[in-house]
């Protein structure tokens, strides 16, 4: 177990790379385009290493279902679609919605229900997460932050991260994570294809300079490839609630470096609402939880 966690922690030190990455290679390269690159390459980087044993299970129909819709709603292009208009450091402080959208739909998907002490967790991670997208307090803050579609897409984002997780929870307990998370990367491709034609027929275009390239390999081959079969892999071992604790190392180490390497403002909203989001999780899935 204590590999897992290791691998969990890593996974979410190296996800928080992917804002400041992301949002560097969309000047260059349209949201849907870049969305659907990253599941093709990857797919490509994972094929080797999927090929089925014969010891292997074969997947049911409620399996096929589950992988299906992990591809079709984890990999929707609202995060591309929300960075590109908001900030990295946004999309990493709100990043933290996922783990909050498991514990509110663990009882209709797992069967697990929230606690009193998750509850309350929940409500102050919520509240945090109001505070950051709108960047100031509703009712009493003058005017809505300029990225506020942004960030409302990024909120999507995190749902759809955890619509991921709880398909795929019950399919990765009886099954390889290498062959499920091919088979959602190629889900996610098959999804996103007619928007990434409409986005090409808008006249929307990849301009490939030396760092589009880079952005697009990094995110492809260490992000998508590698960093969910490193997810994949220890949701298999570690149940998702606890899983969802580690997420809260994104937003610290994505909003840093959004400040550090963007030059992106850290308004006191967005510092009070990020603190919300984490004191929220601690309280949810801290030490003494159930």
């Amino acid at each position: 177990m204590r590999r897992a966690y290791l691998a969990l922690f890593g996974a979410n030190v190296v996800y928080a790379t992917s804002y400041v990455v992301a949002r560097v290679t969309l000047d260059s390269v349209p949201p849907t385009t870049l969305a659907i690159l990253r599941l093709v390459i990857g797919a490509l980087v994972l094929a080797p290493l999927a090929r089925p044993r014969p010891s292997d299970p074969a997947l049911s129909r409620d399996d096929r279902r589950a992988i299906a819709w992990m591809g079709i709603l984890g990999f929707a292009a609202f995060s591309n679609w929300g960075i590109a208009s908001s900030t990295a450091t946004n999309a990493a402080l709100l990043i933290v919605v996922e783990p909050v959208s498991l514990m509110l739909m663990s009882p209709l998907f797992l069967g697990e229900r929230l606690t009193r002490r998750e509850g309350v967790g929940a409500a102050l991670a919520i509240a945090g997460t109001v505070l950051v997208v709108v960047n100031g307090i509703p009712g009493v803050t003058a005017a809505l932050a300029p990225h506020w579609r942004g960030n409302s897409l990024l909120v999507l984002a995190g749902v759809a991260y955890a619509s991921y997780s709880m398909f795929g929870r019950r399919v990765l307990a009886r099954h390889a994570a290498t062959g499920i998370t091919l088979r959602s990367l190629l889900w996610g491709a098959a999804t996103l294809l007619p928007l990434a034609l409409a986005e090409w027929a808008t006249g929307a275009r990849p301009v490939w300079t030396a760092t589009a390239i880079a952005g697009t390999l990094y995110l492809s081959v260490v992000i998508t490839a590698l960093g969910y079969l490193v997810w994949n892999w220890a949701l298999r071992l570690v149940p998702a609630p606890k899983a969802a604790i580690f997420l809260n190392v994104q937003p610290i180490v994505g909003a840093l470096l959004g400040a550090a390497l963007l030059d992106e403002p850290l308004t006191v909203f967005t510092i009070v609402g990020g603190m919300g989001i984490v004191a929220g999780l601690a309280v949810a899935f801290g030490r003494g939880a159930g």
